[in-house]
């Protein structure tokens, strides 16, 4: 388990009340039941065969955790169809009684608090067929052009329990990684998340062997299966030679080295704002896959078609969007944010998504300057719907408005202005991936650490931006040479300050609730509120 009180967890999600539309199941599913806070997840070792012409899988998960407090009962999630064959602990069989998607192992043995215990579950079955993968998620089954079957999974959101056997919620991560035995058909190749092992051929079936040594979070396991051919570079980063490697179908080898000559670029931006790769010990990956993409740690999957943009179009329609692929620079921004710092519960994953949305806005400041940066965020501003708050509901698993994208990068855009300190941003970024290295935290973590190293009380900002739909809005009234303003649509004690353009100068104004005033030296010809702040503002006639 990444470092957590767990017992502040267990009462800060025991004080969120609940909305009666959700079910017992969404309960079990997205909170530190009792059955889950007991013990915490040290090691996966996770054994999968795949039979690729059924569609069907089998295999093991050997569990080792440590006892926090005595308890004989533990939770383990693993979705319909797929099911649970048997339990073993040190030779004996244990009952498993289910309750929907939650199975409760009942433990014979004594669980003694401090020792470290293992347990083998086996599985099988049919799992689900993800129908538009990556956001319903389960296994897609395609063939390359070639005839070759081509597969791949992905499960955020419906979580990993859709194929195999684990702890599936966000808090608790093993903290030594995750062992892989993949068996497919030989002629195919098994990518995995972090490094090759081995591969051993025994008749007509290849084991492919991978192993991960940091802690890793459940969505972020992955396989794929395809004809890959293997390339690869050493980038020489902050920590030292970092293996870069790159696994697509041989039939797309040509344009992945073109198009993938990407990823230093963006490893170099993104180690400058954000610091050190978190993985070094596992490499990073790029693996093709017969689905968009997705931040799988170490193993990020990749399905842009070999084009810039998002499936070659400019999401901010400014022309920046067109400078970059979409998937290289966003999918592995969340090797930062997501993999490395990862939300407690779901209904923070707007950690995940509005930090990663920014990455794109830092990689075009990073090689294309800040003015590049700031067009292309202000760009996608106009795909903001505003229907609901950014956090969502805490311990059923439901997550906030899919505004956490592009509100969420239009919201840190906005706080780099407030900071006006652009190396002081820099090093905030930075300080979070440091001190919450390999951690899952929460939204008011990251908010109180922001607060504190900018030295600005952030305390409305957050409220109003991630907790209401609300845009603020500056109204201004002209009179000669004096100018007034006030916030309109804006929670209790909202004072935000802004840059007003007053005859084509900048000029910092500091709006509440109530009409201010400030004097000019001359007659006030025009008026601007500047773009980079997530605001609207509107003339005030008299």
């Amino acid at each position: 388990m990444k470092k957590q009180q767990l017992l502040l967890l267990i009462i800060f999600y025991a004080t969120v009340s609940f909305s009666q539309n959700f079910t017992r199941q969404d309960t079990l599913r997205g909170s530190i039941t009792p059955e889950r806070a007991w013990w915490d997840l040290k090691h996966y070792n996770l054994n999968v065969e795949v039979d690729l012409d059924t569609k069907q899988i089998q295999g093991s998960n050997l569990i080792s955790y440590t006892v926090l407090n005595e308890n004989n009962t533990m939770q383990i999630d693993l979705q319909a169809p797929m099911k649970i064959e048997k339990v073993i602990q040190k030779g004996k069989e244990l009952l498993v009684t289910s309750e929907g998607n939650a199975h409760f192992i009942h433990l014979i043995e004594e669980q003694e608090e401090g020792t470290t215990q293992k347990l083998t579950i086996s599985f099988s079955g049919k799992p689900p067929t993800a129908k538009n993968a990556p956001w319903d998620g389960g296994f897609s089954w395609k063939k390359d052009s070639n005839g070759n079957h081509f597969v791949a999974t992905s499960n955020q959101g419906i979580g990993a329990s859709i194929w195999w056997p684990n702890k599936d919620h966000y808090y608790d991560e093993p903290d030594n990684g995750i062992d892989f035995a993949i068996t497919i058909p030989n002629g195919l190749m098994a990518v995995a998340n972090g490094r090759l092992i081995s591969s051993e051929t025994i008749q007509n079936k290849t084991t492919w062997t991978w192993k991960v040594v940091n802690p890793i979070n459940n969505y972020g396991v992955n396989i794929n299966i395809g004809d890959y051919v293997h390339f690869g570079e050493k980038y020489m980063g902050e920590n030292g030679p970092l293996d870069m490697d790159y696994y697509v179908l041989r039939e797309n080898l040509d344009k992945a080295k073109k198009q993938f000559k990407q990823a230093p670029k963006m490893m170099k931006a993104f180690e400058h704002w954000f610091g050190p790769y978190p993985f070094y010990e596992d490499s990073f990956k790029l693996v093709e896959v017969p689905y968009l993409g997705m931040e799988h740690q170490s193993s990020v999957t990749y399905g842009n078609k070999y084009e810039n943009g998002y499936l070659g179009s400019d999401f901010s329609k400014t022309g920046w969007g067109l400078k970059f692929d979409f998937i290289i620079i966003h999918e592995s921004g969340h090797e930062w944010f997501a993999n490395n710092i990862t939300h407690i519960d779901v209904a923070d994953m707007w950690i995940h998504e509005s930090f990663t949305n920014y990455s794109e806005n830092l990689y075009l400041d990073y090689h294309f300057g800040k003015k590049a940066s700031s067009e292309y965020v202000i760009g996608t501003r106009r795909l903001i719907k505003n229907d609901r708050p950014l956090i969502g509901v805490y311990n059923v698993n439901k997550e906030g408005s899919g505004d956490m994208y592009v509100k969420g990068g239009n919201l840190l855009h906005t706080l780099r202005q407030l900071i006006e300190d652009d190396e002081k941003w820099r090093q905030i970024l930075r300080g979070l991936n440091k001190d919450f290295y390999h951690q899952t935290i929460s939204s008011k973590q990251l908010e109180e650490y922001i607060s504190e190293k900018s030295g600005i009380d952030l305390t409305e900002f957050w409220n109003q931006y991630l907790r209401t739909i609300k845009v603020p809005k500056v109204e201004y009234k002209i009179a000669e040479n004096q100018l007034s303003f006030r916030y309109v649509s804006i929670i209790e004690k909202f004072d935000m300050p802004v840059i007003a353009i007053v005859n084509g100068t900048e000029e910092w104004i500091f709006p509440s609730a109530t009409w201010k005033t400030k004097d000019f030296s001359e007659t006030i010809k025009s008026v601007e509120i500047k773009k980079d702040f997530y605001v609207e503002s509107e003339l005030i006639s008299e």
